[in-house]
């Protein structure tokens, strides 16, 4: 899989667990484990938020652990993605009416992808990603600076092009992921 021209560099994830039942733990490992390897593709688990350039959060966030989740957050360097796996995370899940859960990840800080399922598949977390380097590449494009008006229209049409021609890249890595992943089955 060729990296965008965007984000050169492999994605460093930390993984966070603001509560969950281990199930969506479970298949973060299982899509980092070799039989779907996800580190062939860049991306990797790191230690401590200080490195990471995603944040996975699993689970219903408690109320010990809304803080701590905030923090996580702050400490990561920009720019920082956060990707939500599963539906407790999302939604709270089963434990939505819980007197001690404050409900999904996304009221306490902003998420970029949302992985649903209970537990999701590590498909559905490498299809994820997929989404997540389509919007870097999205963000990164909006903010490039303009040079001059004038040579700007003039160039409206090439860089539709670029942007039809990135997307087909983008939908072209995401086959070929998925052709990989069904092979090794």
């Amino acid at each position: 899989m060729r990296q965008t021209n965007t984000f050169k560099k492999s994605l460093w994830v930390f993984h966070l667990n603001t509560g969950s039942c281990n199930g969506c733990d479970i298949e973060i490992v299982a899509t980092l484990t070799p039989r779907y390897d996800a580190e062939r593709f860049g991306i990797k688990l790191v230690g401590t938020p200080r490195h990471a350039d995603v944040l996975i959060a699993t689970g219903p966030v408690t109320k010990e652990m809304a803080d701590r989740a905030k923090r996580v957050y702050e400490q990561m360097p920009e720019p920082k993605y956060v990707m939500c796996v599963g539906s407790c995370g999302s939604t709270g899940g089963v434990f939505y009416d819980s007197y001690n859960t404050l409900g999904g990840i996304d009221k306490i800080i902003p998420v970029d992808v949302y992985v649903p399922g209970c537990p999701p598949r590590p498909e559905a977390i490498i299809h994820a990603f997929v989404k997540l380097w389509e919007k870097m590449d999205k963000k990164a494009e909006k903010s490039r600076p303009v040079k001059k008006r004038k040579q700007a229209n003039k160039n409206k049409t090439v860089n539709k092009d670029k942007t039809v021609k990135r997307s087909k890249i983008v939908n072209k890595r995401s086959t070929i992921l998925t052709k990989r992943i069904t092979e090794q089955k």
